[in-house]
């Protein structure tokens, strides 16, 4: 009996082993089928040209009231400030926040706007993504068909289209929150991850060549890798190299140490560019979220509060001093050992889903002093 046992071990050892090597071999082929959509890409109705107007299409803005998730004030474990608030914290002006990507499902190429699972998704990205910014007088979040995870694993026409689509609906939020701001107060833009896609194309195609380019204070473009070489001169706006500059972008993209990157790093090598380009072996934008320069390295000293959410992301509270940053050779933000955030970090220890949580209130304080800078300005 005893010998059969260990046989029995034996043999799930050796299907764990099998099942290490597959996954290994083939995640990404299975990644792939697990997520991308098999059916041929459904073109969708374009919006309503006043959609936009009805306040039940948008997860945040004036009017909401204390429900609002990006209102939300998350409480700090210790009271002692590591890095000291900005002088003037109460300033004019408007957020427009483009939440990352919470459709899952491969039964669709885009979100429908109905769907339960992913509004409740995207509610928790805007409570912990956009509350960093609640400082501001307005906060716009809107609901947009997002295309699904699948799109963005999938090289097609259909991936194309389905991206596509979903630019169209934030392309008609951002043209109702710009009407609907007051045309003397200061803007900033913040995408993480698909929000970012949106956001770049955006500051190409619309904000660019606008009147609106002198209201930007700043862009927060966050979760997407941006070529210094084939993407940043197309933007219309230059990196962020102080703390003190307005009218400028910033992005990172956040690993744990050792990291993990290839699979990033070689989509992100085959990939064109915005100026028609392969984007190769060219540096990544590392804006240092606890010093707001370009690169460089900053000890989590500097880290003033870092969201740690609870397991269920319902809530959560600030930790000072949880992690460093250091902006490495690729471009890629490093956050030393593997901090305990909750069960959504990525392979390669990537902690893509919190690039922002991680330097929640530096980010706070960050914005402050661009707008500032912005309302100072000669």
């Amino acid at each position: 009996m005893a010998r059969k046992f260990l046989y029995f071990i034996a043999f799930l050892i050796v299907l764990a082993i099998a099942a290490f090597f597959v996954l290994r071999i083939w995640s990404q082929e299975l990644t792939e089928y697990a997520f991308v959509p098999r059916e041929e890409f459904d073109e969708q109705a374009p919006l309503e040209e006043n959609a936009y107007q009805d306040p039940a299409m948008w997860f945040s803005r004036p009017g909401i009231g204390i429900s609002d998730p990006a209102r939300w004030q998350p409480p700090t474990r210790a009271r002692d400030r590591m890095v000291p608030k900005p002088a003037d914290p109460k300033q004019d002006f408007a957020v427009f926040f483009i939440h990352p990507t919470s459709f899952l499902d491969s039964g669709s190429w885009n979100a429908p706007l109905d769907d339960a699972e992913s509004q409740r998704i995207a509610k928790i990205y805007v409570r912990g993504m956009a509350s960093p910014f609640n400082q501001a007088s307005e906060i716009w979040a809107p609901r947009y068909r997002q295309a699904t995870m699948g799109a963005f694993l999938a090289d097609s026409a259909d991936a194309e289209q389905a991206i596509e689509a979903a630019y169209d609906d934030v392309k008609q939020a951002y043209a109702f929150f710009l009407t609907s701001v007051d045309a003397d107060t200061p803007i900033v833009l913040v995408g993480h991850s698909q929000g970012s896609l949106h956001l770049l194309r955006l500051l190409r195609e619309e904000i660019a060549t606008s009147d609106a380019k002198s209201r930007v204070a700043a862009a927060y473009a966050i979760g997407w890798p941006i070529s210094v070489e084939h993407d940043l001169p197309l933007l219309g706006f230059p990196a962020c190299a102080t703390p003190l500059q307005a009218g400028c972008v910033l992005s990172w993209s956040s690993f744990a140490e050792p990291a993990g990157p290839k699979q990033v790093l070689d989509s992100y090598r085959l990939s064109t560019g915005f100026d028609g380009e392969l984007r190769g072996d060219s540096a990544i934008l590392c804006t240092n979220p606890l010093t707001g320069e370009i690169g460089g390295e900053a000890a989590k000293e500097l880290n003033a509060g870092t969201l740690v959410p609870e397991a269920d992301f319902s809530s959560g509270e600030l930790v000072p001093g949880a992690v460093p940053a250091r902006c490495d050779e690729r471009g890629l933000l490093l956050i030393g050992d593997p901090p305990e955030m909750g069960n959504y970090v990525l392979p390669g220890n990537n902690y893509h889903v919190y690039d922002i949580p991680l330097f929640w209130q530096n980010v706070q304080y960050d914005v402050e002093r661009r707008v500032a800078a912005w309302n100072t300005a000669p």
